[in-house]
C-alpha cells in the first residue's frame, strides 16, 4: 500500500483585472490611499490577498495602476460630451454640464473626480502619483485642444485662437465645480451659469 500522500494541487483564482481595478479605484476614490486597508481592497476586488500580491503587487503598485486604469479609459464624460456634440458652443455646454453632473452624482455615491479629489492629495506623498496627475493633466489638454484645432481648420474660429489656453481654461473651470460639489453646493445652485462659462471660453478678438 503507497502511504505517500498526494497534495492536491490549488486551483488558481480567476477574477477580471478589469473589473477588480475599477473596484479598486471606487475604493481609493472614497477613502483615499491611507485610508484604504488592505481588507477594504480585497473584498471590494472580489479576491484574497495572495491573488492581489500576485497580480498587481501591493498597495502602492496596486494604487499606480488603479491610476493608469483611471487616466487610460477614453469614455470620461465631459470629453465624450464635448467631442461628440457638433455645434462647438453645444459642445462646450454640454462639458460642463456633463461635467457638473459627474461633481454631484455618482453611481457609487462618490463625487467628483478620481485625480482631483483623491491622486491630487496623495501626489506629495505617494511616490508616482504626481508624475502621473501631470501626465494626466497634460493630455487632457491636448485632447480639449485638439477640438478647438479642428474648427479652426473648418473656420468657425479664427487662427489666432488660443487653443490650448482656453483647453486649459475648459479644464480648471471643471475642476471648480469638484471643489464645490465637495463643499455641499447643490446642483441647482451651480447649474445657471454655463452660458456664461462659453462665453470665457469662445471670447476672442477679431
Amino acid at each position: 500500500m503507497n502511504d505517500t500522500k498526494i497534495k492536491k494541487k490549488g486551483r488558481p483564482l480567476k477574477f477580471d483585472k478589469t473589473e477588480a481595478l475599477a473596484a479598486a479605484i471606487n475604493v481609493f476614490w472614497s477613502k483615499g490611499y491611507e485610508g484604504s486597508s488592505m481588507k477594504d481592497l480585497t473584498t471590494a476586488m472580489g479576491i484574497n490577498a495572495p491573488s492581489l500580491y500576485s497580480t498587481f503587487g501591493d498597495k502602492h503598485q496596486l494604487y499606480l495602476q488603479a491610476i493608469d486604469s483611471y487616466t487610460s479609459n477614453d469614455d470620461c464624460g465631459p470629453l465624450v460630451a464635448f467631442e461628440n456634440e457638433s455645434d462647438l458652443r453645444e459642445a462646450v455646454q454640454s462639458f460642463f454640464k456633463t461635467a457638473l453632473e459627474y461633481a454631484t452624482t455618482n453611481e457609487n455615491g462618490i463625487q467628483g473626480c478620481f485625480l482631483s479629489t483623491c491622486v491630487s492629495t496623495s501626489a506629495g506623498t505617494v511616490a508616482g502619483a504626481k508624475s502621473r496627475l501631470k501626465q494626466a493633466i497634460k493630455e487632457t489638454d491636448i485632447r480639449l485642444a485638439a477640438r478647438f484645432e479642428s474648427e479652426k481648420e473648418k473656420g468657425n474660429l479664427p487662427k489666432s485662437f488660443p487653443s490650448l489656453k482656453r483647453a486649459q481654461l475648459m479644464f480648471d473651470l471643471r475642476q471648480g465645480y469638484v471643489l464645490r460639489a465637495r463643499a455641499g453646493i447643490s446642483l441647482e445652485e451651480m447649474n445657471d451659469d454655463f452660458e456664461d462659462k462659453t462665453k470665457m471660453v469662445l471670447s476672442y478678438n477679431n
